[in-house]
């Protein structure tokens, strides 16, 4: 059975009061509920993993147990009962009794395993084989990290990793790195850890799926009479020629110059570039008069 750490789940501390406890739950359930997270896949889930959290720490019996026995606490009960009720090993005529020890120091996951496993209480059986439990973490980056392959370090539960960050990795997208959970009991496999990416929006560029998306502001005189401006990327600064009449709002394609494709060297999207025409102020009288006569020259001396 994989664990779940409630506390975590309702980012509170094992030491939180019941008071705590109800402050994060309301709070987490109103920014999760599907209904206001209609567009989020996974806002369905999370609103189930906070009310499961809530329902077992809200509840002092509950939670007791959870403390106490970890993900094995909906079994606590059975364990108690065996510690409980356990008989001594005894010896009479020549013949002695013996019977299934849960005794001091045994691991509770070790007793489950014997009690629900199908292991049974005889010296023939062998220990079932649990799969160590999954690890789930986020890792936040930024558009410009996820340009370059690279390496990363993430800690979880105390344990340090290094990883490498594949180039054009998205937004939500997950990374499994196999055996690094939690340790299998008796003799199970590890766990696998679970790294989902949360790419931060950047203010400069928009991305949609490969290609990006500018807006680039250029002067009145380089619009009408065109020019060359630098234009600064994600992979480095460029020079872009700018031509002559160039309207505000329009848009050049820069192929290649998008973001690399997952997995694939060598292949990018496309970046959009849209011109943002900005119009001078502060004008001087002089200037002025220059455009006066630019009017009187494009309606044929009318004004």
């Amino acid at each position: 059975m994989e664990f779940i750490d409630y506390y975590t789940i309702l980012g509170v501390a094992k030491t939180a009061s019941a008071e705590d406890i109800k402050k994060a739950y309301r709070k987490l359930a109103r920014k999760h509920h599907p209904d206001l997270n209609p567009n989020d896949a996974s806002a369905k889930q999370t609103f189930q993993q906070i009310n499961e959290a809530h329902e077992v720490l809200s509840d002092p019996e509950k939670r007791k147990k959870y403390d106490t026995y970890g993900k094995d606490w909906k079994h606590a009960e059975e364990y108690e009962k065996a510690q409980a009720s356990r008989p001594s090993s005894s010896q009479g005529f020549g013949q002695q009794t013996s019977s299934f020890d849960v005794g001091e120091g045994t691991d509770f996951s070790e007793f489950f395993s014997s009690m629900f496993g199908g292991g049974g209480f005889s010296s023939q059986s062998r220990a079932t084989k649990f799969r160590g439990q999954d690890f789930n973490a986020e890792m936040h980056l930024t558009l410009s990290d996820v340009f370059y392959t690279h390496q990363q370090t993430v800690t979880v539960n105390g344990k340090t990793l290094k990883i490498t960050v594949p180039a054009g990795i998205e937004n939500g997208q997950k990374l499994a790195l196999t055996g690094q959970g939690g340790p299998g009991v008796g003799g199970g496999p590890n766990g696998d850890l679970f790294i989902t990416f949360v790419i931060e929006n950047d203010p400069k560029f928009k991305r949609s799926g490969n290609d990006l998306h500018t807006v680039q502001e250029i002067d009145l005189y380089t619009a009408v009479l065109g020019g060359e401006i630098t234009l600064t990327t994600l992979n480095g600064k460029v020079k872009l020629k700018v031509k002559p009449e160039t309207q505000n709002g329009s848009e050049v394609k820069l192929k290649g110059m998008g973001m690399p494709v997952y997995k694939k060297d060598g292949e990018f999207g496309d970046l959009y570039v849209k011109y943002a025409v900005k119009i001078p102020t502060n004008l001087s009288e002089k200037e002025k008069e220059l455009f006066a006569e630019l009017v009187k020259l494009s309606d044929g001396g009318k004004r």
